[in-house]
């Protein structure tokens, strides 16, 4: 299960990896790798499916748990939860009559806690330099 209380500023289990300025820039991914990395973000473009990886990301959780903390109807995030499986990100396994989910992709968690954080230290109004922020700038 969770932890209780976990909040923005819980540190992921696995710190990210260097700035990208230490990436040599010399080769362009192949469109498959950006095909699956687009994939993946507009999988994680639903504030829900964020709040779930956030969550699952401090520890197992199961559905009702996860509901609870999210704030989101039972049918829901279980639909939220089966897309996450098929793209690999989460995983689940039965604890006697329970389901519990964990976190199956860490690179990907680590990204999301990343993004996360970095929004919510910034602050209220100075998340973006504009007053709408990031919302409605999306494909």
């Amino acid at each position: 299960m969770a932890r209780e209380g976990a909040g923005f500023h819980d540190p992921p289990s696995r710190l990210p990896s260097p700035p990208a300025q230490d990436v040599p820039h010399s080769a362009d991914p192949p469109a498959e790798v950006l095909q699956e990395a687009a994939a993946a973000f507009g999988l994680l473009a639903s504030p829900a499916r964020l709040h779930i990886v956030w969550v699952l990301a401090q520890g197992e959780c199961d559905v009702s748990g996860l509901a609870e903390r999210v704030g989101g109807a039972l049918p829901a995030v279980s639909q939220h939860l089966a897309k996450l499986k098929l793209a690999g990100l989460v995983r689940s396994r039965r604890e006697g009559r329970r389901q519990v989910y964990l976190v199956d992709d860490p690179d990907v968690v680590t990204i999301v806690c990343l993004m996360v954080g970095q929004l919510a230290d910034r602050g209220p109004g100075r998340r973006s330099g504009r007053p709408e922020g990031l919302r409605g700038l999306g494909a």
